[in-house]
């Protein structure tokens, strides 16, 4: 096996670098650089930087890189901008002093499992200014920054218990759902009616246990604890049924097994690639049930609304398109808005740190804007996250598209507009 922080200094990226002919697209393209002349662009730290790097010696500015992968995206040469800029941010990282507000932030499975007993106490704590204040002066996590909301329980006390009722029967057959950390802790109603809705249409929904696959750990240069957290989910997940699809809630941590642990942090592991292989977002899953005639279309209820709908940047990176609007469409009265823009800014833990805050929310401002514009109370989006900083930025309900369908089909009474 592979050092992690090697394939970092010797990039599996750098093999796309000589494509680069400076088109400048990345540029255009780029939510950050847009807003602050602390990133001088993914051209720039990308592949021109990457010509001088020796793996011993990198520019600190790429530090400000948001990871959000428009870059590599939208390359027309397919030059791997925003998975050199990791790598190279991993050697810095690790030859650098690793602040320890990076360390604490990518915990989001241990914080879950802190906050849950004590929620109440956790909400008011979080929402408590002067404590904000402090953790901001001591940690560095800026005071005005979207954080979850603790849930009083997690999603598997609520799947032990649903798993115990009779269930069935499941003519589509059996998958294995993954929901990510904050789908097990945070954002539970999510997981709750992805569960709900993958049965209603006829799957048997496989739940094992299982941890943080490493996505924030890597995105803050922690290639080690990275690897560690998603090879041992890949068995967690392999443990369910080594042939079962795999559908993922939560658009970033499928991204995490699907690309990002191979392009970025180097993993060739044959087992790792192939979980990655049979993984799959929940709202491409559904949309392919849709078109295969499997999904019950007609039992969707009329709901007159616009919402906007925000697609989150690494479930753009994955080159899926847009299948949550046509899926969202699919009910009677419904419009969805795109939002036309790349990134919403907080970029997984990016927009929590004190001194990218401010970054992350101008990023995110026209976006805002634009939620605001549309429909105040509702919007739509696939990852946690960015469901936070929307939510933050606007004042309104953010969803992931599967509590829409979820409603619809008359399985939530749950008032959303």
């Amino acid at each position: 096996m592979t050092n992690p922080l090697e394939n970092a200094k010797v990039s599996l990226a750098r093999a796309s670098l000589d494509a680069c002919v400076k088109c400048t697209i990345c540029e255009t393209q780029c939510p950050v650089s847009r807003v602050t002349a602390k990133y001088p662009g993914p051209k720039f730290i990308g592949p021109q930087a990457e010509r001088f790097r020796s793996g011993l010696s990198v520019d600190q500015s790429l530090d400000y890189c948001s990871g959000c992968a428009i870059c590599s995206t939208v390359c027309p040469q397919g030059v791997d901008i925003a998975e050199m800029i990791g790598q190279a941010r991993a050697v810095m990282k690790a030859e650098g002093k690793m602040p320890l507000r990076d360390r604490l932030i990518t915990e989001t499975e241990l914080e879950g499992k802190l906050m849950t007993p004590f929620a109440p106490i956790a909400n008011l704590a979080l929402a408590n200014k002067p404590i904000r204040v402090i953790v901001e002066k001591v940690i560095g996590v800026h005071r005005d920054a979207p954080v979850p909301q603790a849930q009083s329980n997690t999603f598997m006390s609520w799947y032990k218990e649903h798993a115990k009722q009779p269930r069935g029967p499941f003519p589509l057959g059996p998958i294995v759902f993954f929901h990510g950390c904050a789908g097990g802790y945070f954002e539970v109603q999510t997981s709750i009616a992805a569960v709900e809705v993958l049965e209603h249409i006829g799957y048997e929904v496989i739940v094992p246990k299982q941890g943080c696959c490493g996505l924030a750990h890597q995105s803050n240069g922690l290639f080690k604890e990275a690897s560690k957290s998603v090879r041992k989910l890949v068995q967690q997940l392999n443990a369910a049924g080594k042939d079962l699809t795999i559908v993922g809630s939560s658009g970033s941590c499928a991204g995490m097994l699907r690309h990002e642990a191979h392009k970025i942090m180097g993993l060739d592991d044959p087992e790792l690639l192939e979980v990655g292989s049979r993984t799959v977002e929940l709202s491409e899953f559904l949309l392919e049930v849709v078109d295969r005639g499997d999904f019950p279309v007609t039992e969707l209820r009329p709901w007159h609304t616009t919402i906007t709908y925000h697609q989150p940047c690494q479930v753009k990176s994955q080159g899926i398109g847009m299948p949550a609007i046509r899926l969202m469409e699919l009910i009677p009265g419904m419009t969805v808005v795109e939002s036309g823009q790349a990134c919403c800014g907080i970029a997984g833990t990016y927009g929590l740190k004190k001194e990218k805050y401010e970054v992350a929310q101008a990023v995110g401002a026209d976006l805002f804007a634009k939620v605001r514009e549309v429909n105040p109370k509702l919007a739509a989006c696939e990852t946690d996250t960015c469901r936070w900083q929307i939510r933050k930025g606007t004042g309104a309900e953010v969803v992931h598209p599967v509590e829409i369908i979820h409603r619809a089909l008359g399985l939530s009474d749950r008032k959303l507009d």
